[in-house]
């Protein structure tokens, strides 16, 4: 059975997916969640099988097999060409009559705003930005790592860390309690331990996202190179809110900055201060707020946008999601 004017909303990440289906009233029929999306990993056709398997369960417990609209909310959808890609793949399975396909970081934006205004900053294991207005124009990056210009993110500052830190003890750069405190997280006396470790894959690879806090915990007790590495995390964020308030002439105007993603959700006090001091200098009416709202509700919002939903449908839609 059809829902008409009903919505699928998908959010995909890199650790889990959830999907919601949605009435053009707002009225959430039935949710599901799912495990990591990684077309780049597994290849596009794989990842959409495994949002299969939740979309199956969500449409079983809503009573239907198919709604008007698709919003998916896709991680790794970097570039057009691969939400093309994604797109076809999603319109294949027939879920739904229309689909649309956007990075994720979009969720997370229309999540935190009442209106399809403003931009969000993410810094999770990496960095995004995005910016909208109600009349559809975006502004985004590619934000595929350094070849797109990107600096930082939880797994960026851990890499940066540890340069720090094994320069200072070798001599080749400045001193930094980086040096003691990142091999001391693992046990380790040294970072030559450390980079042993490492290499040796005595301590996973993986695990070097752990040294992220330590960075920060090592800036808050004053260590000045940590602390510039902060900083530094701080100019990136506003940087590129800077620019997509620009791109979308938004500068003049009282626009919701959205900060999300682990990095920023923490509010770490330098950072988050930084941030807000050096916005209040480039984009002085910007409005900036750590987003606490789940992501599937951005991707709900903007699947009733394009049903041309009646605004008095997100009430409900928002505080089924607050109390989930």
């Amino acid at each position: 059975m059809g829902l008409t004017g009903g919505v699928l909303a998908v959010d995909a990440g890199n650790s889990k997916t959830d999907v919601a289906v949605v009435t053009a009233e707002g009225e959430v029929l039935a949710t599901a969640r799912g495990g990591p999306f990684r077309p780049h990993a597994v290849g596009v056709e794989q990842a959409v099988d495994a949002l299969a398997e939740a979309v199956a369960r969500a449409f079983a417990a809503a009573g239907v097999t198919s709604v008007a609209h698709v919003s998916a909310c896709l991680a790794n959808a970097d570039l057009p060409v691969e939400e093309e890609q994604l797109a076809a793949a999603l319109d294949a399975r027939a879920w739904g009559a229309r689909v649309d396909v956007r990075n994720d970081t979009f969720a997370i934006l229309r999540a935190g705003v009442a209106e399809p205004l403003g931009v969000a900053v993410v810094c999770g294991a990496g960095v995004n930005c995005v910016g909208m207005r109600p009349d559809g124009r975006t502004a985004r990056f590619p934000a595929i790592g350094r070849i797109s210009g990107d600096w930082g993110g939880g797994w960026g500052l851990a890499e940066e860390a540890l340069w720090h830190a094994a320069r200072a003890e070798d001599g080749r750069g400045e001193p930094t309690e980086l040096a003691r405190t990142l091999p001391a997280h693992f046990g380790l006396g040294s970072m030559y331990a450390l980079i042993e470790a490492l290499h040796l894959r005595h301590v996973e690879p993986a695990r070097r996202h752990e040294l992220t806090p330590v960075l920060f915990a090592t800036a808050a007790d004053g260590d000045p190179l940590a602390r510039s590495v902060v900083d530094r995390q701080a100019d990136e964020v506003v940087a590129m809110a800077a620019v997509a308030l620009t791109r979308l002439d938004l500068l003049a105007e009282p626009v919701p900055v959205l900060l999300g993603g682990s990095v920023l959700a923490a509010r770490h006090p330098q950072l988050d201060e930084r941030i807000r001091e050096l916005l209040a200098a480039r984009a002085p009416k910007a409005v900036p707020r750590v987003v606490t709202e789940r992501p599937v509700l951005g991707a709900v919002l903007l699947g009733l946008d394009a049903v041309g939903a009646d605004p008095g449908s997100h009430a409900g839609v928002r505080e089924h999601f607050a109390g989930a």
